[in-house]
Order: structure tokens, then C-alpha cells, then sequence
């Protein structure tokens, strides 16, 4: 096919939804820019451990079926997640798996050849694809070689080490572009794209120590909200259940452990600080499977999370009285293990210092995953069952022509994601929605080619002179220490239980470290791969984007998935079933929060238990 050489799109992220963005985008003839801020291949999406969803032949003799998992999702996203979208998600997941077998993607097989499923959480089917326990891994290095071919053939060009810095918007509001920094040389230019597809990804820096990549702080989405974008459900942030604390971040022990038969469970004695090996079976407390007996240790992990918590803090059973509970594989045997886990056994072992094989895990929850993301919108088809193909508004945030994929996209997993849906959800908008984006881009009558050489001088030079106050700044106050005590205020006001109270307090906190912002300086003031200068402007945007996070949670009086409210203990359907939309004030600069109604065509809300027995 004909490359459109006066049309472009800019896709923002080298993960997987940036990369499968492009691979969809290139394919229907118009010529892509990929930025990354980092080599593609080490994108957050290559941390993805578990697997992907998907129902096959396999799990359709479980009983399994497209419908089953769309059910499961809504189910779990605890009935905020927009139905369309999750149910053309769902029925295209058989397909993009056997799409990444075609590219090569190493699925772990079954004796008789058949692709390999493993159960997940929020679910009694296996229905769960996975290559080992590094499943990201492979699916990354795939789409990156069908993007490299694309990039030989002139049809992509890439820009890795580059940083966006925000979204260059016309009189009339509409994405023209964007602006960037190399962040080895540090310049500034302004690029034109007929449309933007902004994939970074989610926000775990916000809280300071998360499972995510350093690069993960929000700070994209941040400056596409201080230009007018809306940000939705931000309160959502998932915690998963089994991570390894440590002093720098926390390291992911994927779902897959638990979905492989790994059990969780603390001495039943308080105070019992034996080696786990020494304590007898009668004398171990399995806490999910005795208080959850039809799911057990496969909870999903809102659940999960929110038990963990509540034995380790409030019941304080804690592994040696602390915040740690046991995570046990060593029934499973070493050589099963090494080959449906070898991945994060390899973590375990390098960063502990353990066998998992001879000595369970010692694990507790970590942030993760951020449900919310940019307000995005799309076309439903007339009977709600999925999305019309090619609709150049999939996707699309409130300012024309810049659209939202991925973790950086709100769409898909409401209150709480399930397990192996994040990879089909970045995979799905890329290939599904990447259409949508190539056709606005083909089909604007006016494109940004010819748009005005002072819109993107002018946008260059806002972004010039940022940088220039930074450097400038002189003040005692240095934004490590800044963003390092916000990460811990996150953290304990707006992760696993919140109240008003917490969330106030964090609402003060914040402001604080706003106004002690304005008197930090550099302690690298170079214009050479000034590392120091990106995240003190990371920062920046990272405060602003958490005071949306914390009104949000204040505003939401209820609980839903992964918001709970201790004050509000209960789902509040009648008037919180819908969507939470910040919009930023940029004449107070803080957030203004509404709610907006949203249609349930096909699964109406029950009651969300998974089988929870009386404790």
C-alpha cells in the first residue's frame, strides 16, 4: 500500500501499545513517528510476567467463551468498565493470540503441541496464554521486529531517548503535534502529526515505590491534562497482592505463581517466627482458601490485596509480626517450577537470596497498575455488543485528533483490572483502535503540514523557557526529597483503605510540596543528558496529576474494586455507577471533579462476593 507522505501520526510510547499502534498504523499507509523514552525493547511492557487472555479451543471445552470472559472483566472491573469496548476486547483476543504465534511469540506448549493455559485471577477457567513467566518479553521482541521491518521500509521512523513534553494544540483546540526533548543532546523541537497516540503507560512513581519502571511517573498524561485533557477514574489504582519489598522499589511475583497452584498463608499463632518449613500443615492459616473456598488463592487482586492487608495490619499475623505474608511454591517441584516460572524464580533467587523451590516466599502487595487514565471516547455499535471498526473517534480523548491507548487509556478494566487483560488491552487498542487513528489522519481536510509555522516555533519556545526556570532556579529545596515524600503520602492516603480524613491530609501535603517546588533547584544544571532536569519536570507534573487522584478518591463516597473507603464501606450504585472525570483549572491550577453517566447495555451490576464465606 501507498504511503501517505503528507500524513502522520506520532505515536508516544515504545511499549506495547505504542508498538502494535504503529505496526496497525504503517500497515494502512501512513508514515509513523514512535517516540520512546527509552530502547523500545526495554518499554514498561517488557516487565509483564503472567500471560494474556484469551479464549481458545482449549478453554472452549472448559465451558470457556468469548462472552465468559467479557463477563469475567466487567465482573471484576466491579461494573465501572465501558461494556462495548471490553466486549469487542474480548472477541478479538482469540484472534490477536493466534496473530502472535504467526510473529513468532514462544507460548509455552502442551505435550500434544496445543498452546499452554494456566489459570489467572477472577477466573475457574484456564484461559490464560503465557511464555514462561516473562510472557512481555516475547510479546515486545515480536511486535518490535514487525516494527523494524516497517522502519526499513522507510514507513516508520523512531525516535528513542526522546521525551514528550506536550501536545501542540491549534486556535480551534484541535492536536497538531507534538513537542519533545533528546534527552542526550536536551533539544527541544517541535515535530507536526495529523494525530497523536499517546501510549506511556501508567503513574506507579506518583506513590514512590511501585512494580513499575522508573520512567512510569504520569508525567505525559499530566502535561496532556494541563492542556485541557480530561483524566478519568483516576482514584483506581491497583495494588497487586505478591511483590518483594525493597529498599529502591518493588519487584513483581506475577499472578502466574498463584495461577500455577502457589498458596498464601501466614503460622496461625501470632508471633510464631519458625522456620515455614518446621510448621505443620494444621498449623498454617490459608487465609484465601478457607475465606474465598470457590476461588481460593485466584481471588482477584483487589481482593487479594485487601486480605493481605488485613492480616498482616489489623489481625497482625504477619510473617515475624511484619508486613509480609508467605507465598508457597515448594510443592510444586523444582523442575515444574523452572519451567512455567523460571522468570521470576530467577528474580526471587537474585534479589532475596532464596530458593523458592526449597523455601516459600516471603511477599506482600505493591502498587501496580493504574485503572484510570485519559477520558477517552469511541463509536458502539447500535446493540452494544463492540465498537465499529475504523471510526476515526476510537480512542479519541476530548481534544480532536489526540487519542489515548493502553495503561495511558481508561477504557478497559474499571475499579480493577483482572490479571493477563493488560497486555490484550495494549495489544487490542493498538491493532483495533490504530485503524481508527489512520483514518482521521488520512481523512483531515486540512492537515497539520499545512498548519502554521509560529504554532509550533511558539510551542517550542514555552517548552525552551521551562527549562530555562528550572536551570535558573536557585532555592534550597531539591525535587528527590520532593518527590520522594509525596511517593509516601500516595502511598498511605490512596492505595489499599482510604477515609476523608487520610485523603484531606494528603490533599494539604500536596500543596505543600507544590509551593515547596517553586524553591528547588538542580544540582545538574548542564544541557547533556541531564537526568536531574527530566525528573524535576517529571515531578512537576506528577504532583499536579496526584491532587486529581486524591479529589477524586475524596469526591467518590463509596467503595468499588480497588477503592476502599473505610468511611464508605459499601458500593454505591444509584450514585457512583459512573465515571469520574477531572478537569484541570488552569487559573487555579487544582482539579474541578464531575461524574458522568454511562450506559450498561449487556450485564446489569450484582453483587460482587466471589463466594466470600463468613469468617
Amino acid at each position: 500500500m501507498a504511503v501517505h507522505t503528507k500524513r502522520r501520526v506520532i505515536v508516544v510510547g515504545g511499549g506495547l501499545a505504542g508498538l502494535s499502534a504503529a505496526m496497525r498504523i504503517a500497515e494502512a499507509g501512513v508514515s509513523v513517528d514512535l517516540f520512546s523514552i527509552v530502547p523500545v525493547k526495554r518499554s514498561h511492557s517488557v516487565c509483564a510476567q503472567g500471560g494474556i487472555n484469551a479464549c481458545n479451543e482449549i478453554a472452549r471445552q472448559q465451558g470457556y467463551s468469548e462472552y465468559e470472559h467479557f463477563d469475567e472483566s466487567i465482573y471484576g472491573g466491579d461494573f465501572l468498565a465501558h461494556q462495548p469496548p471490553v466486549y469487542e476486547m474480548a472477541h478479538w483476543a482469540p484472534k490477536i493470540i493466534d496473530l502472535l504465534d504467526r510473529m513468532g511469540v514462544p507460548f509455552n506448549r502442551t505435550l500434544e503441541g496445543q498452546r499452554d493455559l494456566r489459570l489467572f485471577g477472577g477466573s475457574l477457567y484456564k484461559r490464560t496464554h503465557f511464555a514462561g513467566a516473562t510472557t512481555g518479553q516475547q510479546l515486545i521482541y515480536a511486535f518490535d521486529e514487525q516494527v523494524r521491518r516497517f522502519e526499513s521500509e522507510g514507513k516508520v521512523t523512531k525516535y528513542e531517548h526522546w521525551e514528550f513534553l506536550r501536545p501542540i494544540l491549534d486556535a480551534n483546540g484541535v492536536c497538531q503535534g507534538i513537542v519533545a526533548q533528546d534527552l542526550r543532546s536536551m533539544t527541544i523541537r517541535a515535530f507536526r502529526a495529523d494525530a497523536v497516540v499517546m501510549a506511556t503507560g501508567g503513574n506507579g512513581l506518583v506513590f514512590g515505590k511501585s512494580t513499575n519502571s522508573v520512567m512510569c511517573t504520569g508525567g505525559a498524561a499530566s502535561r496532556c491534562y494541563q492542556l485541557g485533557a480530561w483524566y478519568a477514574n483516576g482514584e483506581f489504582i491497583q495494588v497487586h497482592p505478591t511483590s518483594i519489598p525493597g529498599a529502591d522499589k518493588l519487584r513483581l511475583m506475577s499472578e502466574s505463581a498463584r495461577g500455577e497452584g502457589g498458596r498464601v498463608w501466614v503460622p496461625r499463632k501470632k508471633g510464631d517466627n519458625r522456620d515455614p518449613r518446621q510448621i505443620p500443615e494444621a498449623e498454617r492459616y490459608y487465609f484465601l482458601e478457607e475465606r474465598y473456598p470457590k476461588y481460593g488463592n485466584i481471588v482477584p487482586r483487589d481482593i487479594a490485596t485487601r486480605e493481605i492487608f488485613e492480616i498482616c495490619v489489623k489481625d497482625g499475623l504477619g510473617v515475624g509480626g511484619g508486613n509480609m505474608v508467605f507465598l508457597d511454591l515448594t510443592h510444586l517441584g523444582r523442575e515444574y517450577m523452572e519451567r512455567k516460572l523460571g522468570g521470576i524464580i530467577e528474580i526471587y533467587r537474585k534479589f532475596v537470596g532464596e530458593d523458592p523451590a526449597e523455601v516459600p516466599m516471603k511477599i506482600f502487595p505493591g502498587v501496580h497498575y493504574s485503572m484510570g487514565g485519559l477520558w477517552t471516547t469511541y463509536s458502539a455499535k447500535p446493540d452494544g455488543k463492540g465498537l465499529v471498526y475504523g471510526a476515526p473517534n476510537s480512542m479519541v480523548t476530548n481534544i480532536e485528533g489526540l487519542y489515548a491507548f493502553g495503561e495511558a487509556n481508561y477504557q478497559y478494566h474499571g475499579a480493577n483490572r483482572l490479571g493477563a487483560n493488560a497486555l490484550l488491552s495494549c495489544i487490542f487498542d493498538g491493532l483495533f483502535c490504530g485503524a481508527g487513528v489512520a483514518n482521521y489522519a488520512r481523512d483531515r481536510k486540512s492537515g497539520a503540514a499545512e498548519a502554521d509555522a509560529s504554532l509550533f516555533s511558539n510551542a517550542e519556545k514555552l517548552e525552551g523557557d521551562k527549562q530555562q526556570r528550572l536551570v535558573d532556579s536557585k532555592g534550597t529545596e531539591n525535587p528527590y526529597v520532593i518527590a520522594k515524600e509525596m511517593g509516601d503520602e500516595m502511598t498511605a492516603a490512596s492505595t489499599v483503605v482510604k477515609d476523608a480524613a487520610r485523603l484531606m491530609q494528603a490533599r494539604v501535603k500536596l500543596a505543600e510540596l507544590r509551593d515547596r517546588f517553586k524553591r528547588m533547584s538542580l544540582s545538574d544544571t548542564g544541557l547533556w543528558t541531564n537526568q536531574n532536569l527530566s525528573f524535576a519536570r517529571a515531578t512537576h507534573d506528577m504532583l499536579i496529576l496526584a491532587e486529581a487522584l486524591i479529589e477524586g478518591g475524596l469526591e467518590r463516597k463509596e467503595s468499588r474494586g480497588s477503592h476502599f473507603r473505610t468511611d464508605y464501606p459499601q458500593r454505591d450504585d444509584a450514585n457512583f455507577m459512573k465515571t469520574t472525570v477531572a478537569k484541570f483549572d488552569p487559573e487555579s491550577t487544582r482539579p474541578t471533579i464531575s461524574f458522568e453517566s454511562y450506559d450498561l447495555p449487556l450485564v446489569q451490576p450484582r453483587a460482587r462476593t466471589y463466594g466470600k464465606v463468613s469468617s
